[in-house]
């Protein structure tokens, strides 16, 4: 979503790297690319001159001036001003202190309400709580279906007394009895929190109506759910792809029925983004979730200092430390530490295992790009393809048991029945137990604190490159001068016996140095060595 951004801003960044000192030019400069690019991700006008304007006071002011690295600290201020500018702090539900929490969806048709539904069904369910959907949307085609099947598989319960529009017809028929609707969603949403009283919901989410485009209508039948179930939150779901216009529609959404938090849909869409800096920062309501995806799992809380850092390639580490938190279960990791401490072989079980675990952690593109940097290979990141993974596997589920544990056992004869069995061809396979080979000494090298291979090792921990050579003297030759051998051997002769030039060992430091021989003169000697005699 913020990938044009992101790259006009690194590349902004770039060019201030290096400088010990920024000019007022420097200055005007990088603000001026700062608008550009805010202004082509479609940030509405105002909220782009607020932030420009309190850029350029801080960067110009005693803050960069005074800093040891005027380029970094200009970085710092344009990400705080980007965290206030998505609302600063991140807010989460408040739920009440007597259940049920009521919880009322509003937004145009189309904006990814019914869907959302479903997935903050499902998180809330992994939080611990027992929430029920009430489908009060009855005026959209097939719309109380389409809830009932997204309930199902977030594994949430569904109120829908009335079926709504079956028929695929307008929201409203005309006919020559007046105007004929499809139900009553007040009396719907009343039903459904009486329901949830009654079977021990504490959390009811209310899935209202939309229209294409703003109205009355649509405002009326929105104040009149408010006013009938009092919810305690009231969010507004909004496509974050429909760039300016969504601060005309949350505009209008907040005064006609007043929300109190932001829900941005559709964030893993290619558009230029500039609907999630606008809207907190025109409507003064914070964002509290991000819809990422169709999968009821495709949830996140809203981070305004992480989204920052994600625009800014900075990553975001904490939100990937958290899914895999969700994604690993304790036992496997557990299992996994216990063999890697105990130097145990790394098997293709336990590569099934991990590669479970990274399908439930979400897409593997989505979470190389929460690394920091990633943002500079998105067009390789673009061309991986995920079905790769799923060929490698095909090939480790084609093998048996015992070859699963025993990949050096795989044969010839082995490796042409796993390419058959899994549509791949041999070379494939081996290819596959190559690189599996050399994970397995990588495995061991780092159990064992070698490091990575081919980098030193770390202070304090062994191997990790080769060890050092200690250089052995090298021993001289016989000369085949008769005179000069015999002086070579009577020097062999005095340092056997102790009286020779290069005395025994051990002399390092004034540790065991030998004393100096009686007939030693130290007059004989330069001035200056009388202290290393102890005189």
């Amino acid at each position: 979503m913020f990938t044009s951004l992101s790259d006009r801003l690194t590349a902004t960044f770039k060019n201030l790297r290096g400088k010990g000192r920024l000019s007022e030019s420097d200055v005007n400069k990088t603000v001026r690319d700062i608008r550009m690019a805010l202004i082509d991700a479609d940030v509405a006008l105002p909220v782009v001159k607020e932030f420009t304007s309190a850029v350029r006071e801080r960067a110009t002011g005693a803050e960069v001036s005074g800093a040891l690295n005027p380029a970094q600290q200009v970085i710092k201020i344009v990400n705080e001003e980007l965290v206030t500018i998505l609302g600063g702090n991140t807010r989460t539900i408040q739920f009440a202190k007597r259940p049920p929490t009521v919880i009322m969806l509003a937004g145009l048709q189309g904006s990814g309400k019914t869907t959302f539904a479903g997935k903050l069904g499902a998180w809330l369910k992994q939080q611990g709580h027992t929430p029920i959907l009430v489908a009060a949307d009855l005026q959209r085609p097939n719309a109380v279906t389409q809830l009932e099947v997204t309930g199902q598989r977030a594994g949430v319960p569904v109120f829908a007394p009335e079926r709504g529009n079956t028929g695929g017809h307008d929201a409203v028929l005309e006919s020559g009895e007046g105007t004929q609707s499809f139900g009553d969603p007040v009396s719907v949403s009343r039903a459904g929190i009486a329901h949830a009283h009654s079977q021990l919901h504490d959390v009811v989410i209310v899935d209202t109506a939309g229209r294409l485009a703003v109205d009355a209508e649509l405002m009326q039948q929105a104040a009149d759910i408010r006013a009938a179930v009092n919810p305690d939150e009231v969010l507004f779901v909004i496509d974050a792809m429909i760039g300016q216009a969504a601060v005309e529609t949350a505009r209008a959404f907040a005064e006609g029925v007043d929300f109190t938090g932001v829900v941005l849909s559709k964030l893993d869409g290619d558009a230029r983004g500039g609907a999630a800096l606008s809207v907190a920062g025109t409507t003064g309501r914070p964002i509290m979730f991000a819809s990422t995806g169709e999968q009821t799992k495709d949830i996140e809380v809203f981070h305004p200092d992480r989204m920052a850092s994600r625009i800014l390639d900075m990553g975001d580490v904490l939100t990937l430390i958290e899914q895999a938190e969700r994604a690993f279960q304790q036992g496997e990791a557990e299992e996994m530490q216990r063999k890697f401490l105990a130097e145990e072989d790394f098997t293709f079980d336990d590569f099934l295992q991990q590669m479970s675990a990274l399908k439930r952690m979400g897409s593997l593109k989505s979470m190389l790009k929460m690394m920091p940097g990633m943002g500079q290979m998105s067009a390789q990141l673009d061309n991986l393809d995920e079905r790769e993974f799923d060929r490698v596997e095909a090939m480790v589920r084609s093998m048996t048991p015992f070859e699963r544990t025993h990949p050096k056992q795989i044969n010839g004869s082995r490796r042409s029945r796993i390419a058959k069995g899994s549509g791949a061809t041999v070379s494939e396979v081996n290819q596959l137990l190559e690189r599996f080979g050399e994970a397995q000494k990588m495995m061991k090298q780092l159990a064992r604190g070698g490091g990575m291979p081919g980098m030193p090792g770390m202070p304090g921990m062994g191997g990790g490159g080769r060890k050092k050579q200690v250089k052995q003297p090298k021993k001289k030759g016989k000369s085949g001068n008769p005179a000069k051998r015999a002086q070579q051997e009577r020097e062999a002769a005095e340092r056997a016996a102790g009286r020779g030039p290069a005395g025994p060992a051990g002399a390092a430091f004034g540790a065991g140095a030998p004393e100096a021989p009686a007939d030693l003169d130290p007059s004989q000697l330069p001035k200056g060595f009388e202290k290393f005699l102890g005189q």
